[in-house]
């Protein structure tokens, strides 16, 4: 139940850094299991939304509409992360429409094509996201709109130890499978360091962060357990991208 030690932070953040973004990092030697260093999930995030509001703002600086700064952010996000979460979502998105059995539907989502169901979720995902960037852009000055990307993308990160910790992994190979048991003090304080990033929003976006969060995480719960019986890393992947969307539109109706 200890909390990382101070030794292991630079650690367990360079290893987030190497997984979940293509942002070159050199990572030590360590004995920490990389199921130890999810705590550190949500600070990734928020490194990838800061640099997304950046691309936003400078994209305003350069006198381009809010739909055009918009699809910069977007754009930006998607380099830094290798589109991880968004081919998470399309796989999820063809196992789950497609699949008659949950030993189909994961096969169809290790098949590195995409369906017409993967296809329809990246549309309506990045649709979404680009929206509710768009419409921030659109009313917001700058520091809100760093703000609000950074709050979204780390949040939507927070979720994902605690889904990966309490959500049994639907089959016994594979990389969520692999990482091996996530303690309760590694997504306690993944979720802590989101809760304190969205506070940055304001008590009203934080509260409506919680409770957005906790409708995504039932319904993709719903949704995993009934198609294949538990997540996988796609699966986290949808859960990432819905809360992100669903984030980014609640930051928007505030800030409107």
């Amino acid at each position: 139940m200890d909390l990382p030690r101070a030794s292991d932070i630079i650690g367990d953040m360079a290893l987030c850094l190497t997984f979940f973004t293509r942002i070159p990092c050199q990572v030590h030697s360590s004995d920490r299991r990389f199921a130890d260093a999810l705590w550190a999930v949500p600070l990734i995030g928020a490194l990838i939304g800061a640099f997304s509001g950046a691309a936003a703002v400078i994209a305003l600086a350069a006198n381009l509409p809010p739909t055009v700064a918009a699809l910069f952010s977007l754009g930006v996000s998607v380099i830094l992360t290798g589109a991880l979460h968004e081919d998470g979502a399309a796989d999820t998105a063809d196992g789950f429409g497609g699949g008659k059995s949950p030993a189909d539907a994961l096969h169809i989502m290790r098949d590195s094509r995409i369906g017409s169901y993967g296809t329809l979720a990246l549309i309506f995902s990045i649709g979404a996201r680009w929206a509710a960037i768009a419409a921030i852009i659109g009313v917001s000055e700058s520091s809100w709109i760093v703000w609000a990307l950074v709050a979204a993308h780390a949040c939507s990160r927070a979720i994902i130890p605690a889904f990966a910790a309490n959500v049994p992994p639907a089959s016994t190979t594979g990389l969520s499978a692999g990482i091996g048991k996530i303690r309760p003090v590694t997504w306690r304080v993944s979720l802590a360091l989101g809760l304190i990033i969205a506070l940055g929003m304001g008590p009203t976006f934080a509260a409506t962060t919680i409770l957005a969060l906790a409708a995504c995480f039932l319904l993709i719960e719903r949704l995993c357990r009934r198609a294949v019986g538990g997540q996988t890393g796609d699966v986290l992947g949808a859960l990432q991208q819905l809360c992100e969307a669903t984030l980014l539109m609640v930051a928007a109706s505030l800030l409107v």
